[in-house]
């Protein structure tokens, strides 16, 4: 029977794809968004599902533009950092489960679990589908997700 494996070349590759979403997805004063590195990690047709209710799936572009708005208004400074990660590869596709923190403005604004499915196509991790919720005193970040697959 088939594994799914979490400790492997393909799950380093995936980390590494995450974070440099991370890293390409935070600004402030100094130091400007990446959205071409951003958006490079995505298959053209990925769809997007934020954590805003109703579901509105949208497009990576689309996802860009409003980001690149609130960029030019309100948000001065927006940073995510990782603080747990797992992920199942069985052959060339993949999942990983993200849990973060993020902090717009200088202040802290709380966790987030973002769940993504990942192909492998010419050797290269891309993002299909991507979509997220935020941690809420009822729903919270497990626990058991805190503190996994950092330094790797």
């Amino acid at each position: 029977m088939a594994k799914l494996h979490s400790d492997t070349e393909d799950a380093r590759e995936i980390r590494a794809l995450i974070n440099r979403q991370v890293a390409s997805l935070s600004w402030n004063d100094v130091r400007r968004a990446n959205w071409p590195a951003f958006e490079s990690d995505f298959l053209p047709a990925a769809i997007l599902f934020p954590s805003a209710r109703p579901v509105t799936p949208q497009s990576v572009a689309t996802f860009v533009q409003r980001m690149k708005l609130l960029v030019a208004g309100t948000v001065n400074t927006f940073h995510e950092e990782v603080i747990g990660t797992t992920i199942n590869v069985f052959g060339h596709i993949a999942v990983a489960v993200v849990a973060c923190e993020v902090t717009e403005n200088s202040k802290d604004m709380g966790r987030i679990v973002e769940m993504i499915l990942l192909v492998k196509e010419n050797d290269v991790w891309r993002i299909a589908a991507q979509a997220w919720e935020k941690s809420t005193p009822s729903r919270r970040v497990p626990p058991s997700l805190i503190g996994v697959g950092r330094g790797r």
